[in-house]
């Protein structure tokens, strides 16, 4: 009978799929991104927040849009607090300019809604038509190129330098060679193409930290008092809206809202296109009810103060899995509830383990870089700007924004200003005024 009832709730007959199938790829979906878990309170804590609460954060937020996604949309397109984002809102916000976490959440909460809306009155497919496919290529480079960096600090192997900024770290260290080894496992599992090959990264250099804090005193991991608990939910709802408001911070809530259009679109796209979603023109059926529900995510994950959520490209590998449907989704949300109890045991993951899973996410965005063609110059040198700038200044927003800039006046000084869509100059003039001020 239940069986039954699900089969008619997310048309399963009808994309060739079943419930074992289904179930299987949302735990193998789960797999893929279940890093996020560890990942992302190990990102915020640099902002202030406490790690046990934002790993319990992290599940709900991830958890809530997942369901709704899978229920509403009937997409297997799972959510979770996107990678780049976390680190955008922790070292160019709250480290950067000083703003407070709370106030952070405030402008992830208040992109979420313009975004929203956006959707709701059919602005952002339309922006998005108009942004040419090198630039939303770079950005997605740019920002693995971002979150690798990060996973190099994490594991020691670059460290701040006075003379040339950042230089080599030291093999000697304890930390660095955990971090080393995680990162050859996580490689090797990947390689064998295992599933879940960045969660079992992170446990496994977990297992080493342990081993070298046990019996040589590296110090690398604080054993947890208890493996489960009730979730803490302290930090929900400790977001700062009014101050999230402020003039100064308008260049931020734009670049939060650029890197939502971007990277929400491409992974759709490609996630519906391995599931064999589009229609003969290539369009993809109840694609609002996708952009909505990921929209309304991204301001659900700065209520829950987790960041913002975002679709996840890591769905793919439930696809690949069988999944066709929401009830893969549906299964994905139901862990990420389940995983809130084991907090304690989450929290505990040294930053080390995670650098492993950060440096791998930006090997797979930077495969995205063979798009681009570099004969191209009006577009690939654009593209080239924005793709390094966002690492090298340690700032997605201006990355974009220069980007973009570069992408308009190399086509006016082109001869083909005529060629560029409206919205294009109008967006390249926001960023514009967003450096000025």
């Amino acid at each position: 009978m239940a069986s039954s009832s699900l089969e008619r709730l997310f048309d399963l007959r009808g994309r060739g799929t079943n419930v074992r199938t289904e179930v299987l790829a949302g735990v193998v979906t789960f797999l893929a991104m279940a890093y996020i878990i560890a990942v992302n309170p190990g990102i915020l804590a640099n902002a202030g927040l406490p790690r046990e609460a934002t790993v319990a954060a992290t599940c709900v937020a991830a958890a809530v849009p997942c369901l709704l996604m899978g229920l509403w949309a009937n997409y297997p397109v799972a959510l979770a607090p996107g990678m780049g984002l976390n680190a955008f809102l922790t070292f160019s916000l709250v480290k950067g300019q000083g703003v407070s976490w709370q106030t952070a959440m405030g402008v992830v909460f208040v992109e979420g809604v313009l975004i929203a809306l956006l959707v709701l009155v059919g602005v952002r497919e339309a922006v998005m038509r108009a942004i040419p496919a090198s630039l939303k290529t770079a950005i997605g480079v740019g920002i693995g190129l971002f979150i690798a960096f990060i996973g190099f600090q994490h594991a020691g192997w670059v460290v701040n330098s006075e003379a040339t900024l950042v230089g080599p770290g030291s093999f000697r260290l304890p930390s660095t060679l955990v971090a080393s080894l995680g990162l050859l496992v996580t490689a090797l599992l990947m390689a064998r193409r295992v599933r879940g090959a960045l969660l079992l990264g992170v446990l496994a250099t977990t297992l080493f930290a342990f081993v070298a804090t046990r019996f040589f005193g590296a110090n690398l991991l604080r054993p947890p008092g208890d493996v489960l608990s009730t979730p803490d939910l302290s930090t929900f709802g400790a977001l700062d809206i009014g101050a999230a408001l402020s003039l100064k911070l308008a260049a931020a809530i734009f670049a939060f809202l650029m890197a939502d259009f971007f990277d929400t679109m491409g992974t759709v796209v490609a996630v519906g296109r391995q599931a064999g979603l589009t229609t003969r023109d290539g369009s993809l059926p109840r694609l609002n009810r996708v952009l909505l529900v990921d929209s309304l995510a991204a301001a659900w994950g700065g209520l829950c103060s987790a960041s913002s959520v975002t679709s996840y490209v890591e769905s793919a590998a439930g696809v690949s899995e069988g999944g066709r449907t929401g009830l893969s989704t549906v299964v994905v949300g139901l862990l990420f509830l389940l995983a809130m109890f084991f907090a304690p045991l989450i929290a505990a993951v040294p930053q080390e383990a995670t650098a492993p899973a950060l440096i791998v996410v930006g090997f797979l965005m930077l495969s995205q870089v063979r798009e681009l063609d570099f004969e191209d110059v009006g577009s690939a040198l654009p593209a080239f700007i924005t793709l390094l700038a966002i690492p090298l200044t340690f700032n997605i927003a201006r990355g974009i924004a220069l980007g973009f800039l570069a992408y308009v006046l190399i086509a006016l000084f082109q001869g083909r200003a005529a060629r560029v869509p409206i919205l294009l100059w109008v967006v390249a003039l926001l960023f514009a005024l967003s450096l000025i001020l």
